[in-house]
């Protein structure tokens, strides 16, 4: 019975992480195929088929311009068969039937028209990013200026909290908050006590009232697949004490699991009331430096957050695309960053993360709501998108690396070349895919 009891849960997890990836996966690529498709159906090529997975189809129907729309066995991707074509990866044959209009295939179109079909797959998938981000901005407002007390969240009993909603926050203890940009970075001002004074405006009035610490340790997010998301932390649990050693500011929180250099810790959690323990421990990462690189620290898994929500506003759409767009930029630049670091050796390859790896975040964020879900797959539509981008034959980013050469030599490349190419980037995804499962179940579980 206990071995049964073991299996079940083992069982339903690994159906839900995958059931969660699928949905995510399927989302992404319907969003660059269908950019694939719409663009090279604008420039004049035909597409045959529309396929989400692979394999027997399941069911299918043939719209007005000829294209089969299916839905096959295996939900692991999915591919637009363009006229001509000779796979699903788009590699053409000069072998046309004679009745058919070679400019209606992709390899008789235009450069202009191939490059369009095969940019817009990774286009789409960064325009998707772009919307989940804004979206999430506009849920979520932006803090009103002053910094305005809204909403606190639960404290143990032993934080005194004299603060009411709408107080608007001038100073803690001297240190003005003048610049809500520098807001977080004030808080090294602050000196690190449990209680301190605040200086607010209520109701016209400036006053001195009494308030815990403003990052308290209080877990705002915890990071998927890390040391505390395992051990079971969840939104808004407050660490009382390290190995008994009593913490009230995040600050602390993070001194601490950096002295213990990734040797087990003990935290004691409250949470509305209920109290718990649970042992954990950090792990080395690799993490982006504003000023550029990475930095390798121990860390749990877990960010900080104010004691309370800030009074928020609605934010214009233009302002939440904007957002969207710089989201978009820095998970792009991030990441190139941690490939050019990984390749020259200064960061763990544990920093990429595969089909397992995937899944098993998918799984995490569609545990914590929809809305983290959604936001997963933004991040994730933009790392496709940027993945396919590379000159990596197969990928996107290989067939644009042809038509740059057609594009500077006038002509197409040689066809025993353009095999050959293709089979070198074929067995770098064919050898990549293993790796990255081994690293995620191996390597660095």
């Amino acid at each position: 019975m206990d071995l049964v009891n073991q299996i079940v849960p083992m069982f339903g997890n690994a159906a839900f992480a995958i059931v969660a990836f699928v949905v995510a996966l399927s989302v992404i690529v319907t969003v660059h195929e269908y950019g694939h498709y719409i663009v090279g159906r604008w420039g004049g090529i035909h597409a045959e088929v529309f396929s989400l997975g692979f394999g027997p189809r399941l069911f299918s129907w043939v719209d007005k311009h000829g294209t089969r729309w299916q839905v096959a066995a295996l939900p692991l991707g999915g591919y637009v068969k363009f006229l001509g074509d000779t796979n699903a990866a788009s590699v053409g044959s000069d072998d046309v039937a004679p009745e058919i209009d070679p400019r209606r295939t992709m390899l008789g179109a235009p450069l202009w028209a191939r490059t369009a079909t095969v940019a817009a797959g990774p286009v789409f998938n960064f325009i998707l990013a772009i919307l989940v981000f804004a979206g999430s901005a506009m849920v979520q407002g932006q803090a009103v200026e002053p910094l305005t007390y809204s909403d606190a969240k639960a404290l143990p009993p032993s934080y005194e909290n004299n603060l009411e909603q709408g107080d608007v926050l001038i100073a803690i203890e001297g240190v003005k908050f003048d610049d809500p940009t520098r807001t977080e970075s004030m808080i090294d001002l602050i000196p690190n006590e449990q209680q301190l004074d605040y200086t607010i405006i209520r109701d016209g009035e400036e006053m001195l009232v009494n308030g815990p610490f403003l990052m308290p340790a209080m877990v705002g997010q915890v990071t998927p697949r890390s040391a505390a998301d395992e051990a079971g932390l969840i939104k808004d649990d407050v660490i009382t004490a390290i190995d008994g050693s009593p913490v009230f500011s995040f600050k602390q929180l993070q001194q601490r699991v950096f002295a213990a250099a990734g040797t087990p810790v003990t935290l004691d959690l409250w949470n509305a009331g209920t109290t718990r323990e649970v042992t954990l421990t950090a792990r080395r990462t690799d993490t982006p430096k504003a000023e550029g690189g990475f930095e390798t620290r121990y860390l749990i898994g877990v960010t900080g957050k104010f004691f309370f929500e800030p009074l928020t506003e609605n934010i214009s759409p233009w302002a939440a695309l904007k957002y969207g767009a710089n989201g978009v930029w820095l998970s792009t630049t991030t990441t190139l960053s941690a490939i050019k670091h990984m390749f020259l050796g200064n960061i763990s390859t544990c920093s990429l993360s595969g089909p397992v790896g995937i899944a098993e975040t998918s799984a995490s964020m569609a545990r914590k709501g929809p809305q983290s879900f959604i936001w997963l797959i933004g991040a994730l539509s933009a790392a496709v998108g940027l993945m396919n981008l590379l000159p990596i034959p197969v990928l996107d980013g290989g067939h644009l690396v042809l038509y740059a050469y057609e594009a500077v030599a006038r002509r197409k490349p040689n066809d025993k070349a353009i095999k050959v190419f293709m089979f070198i980037g074929l067995a770098f995804i064919l050898t990549m895919i293993p790796f990255t499962i081994l690293n995620d179940t191996v390597l660095c579980p």
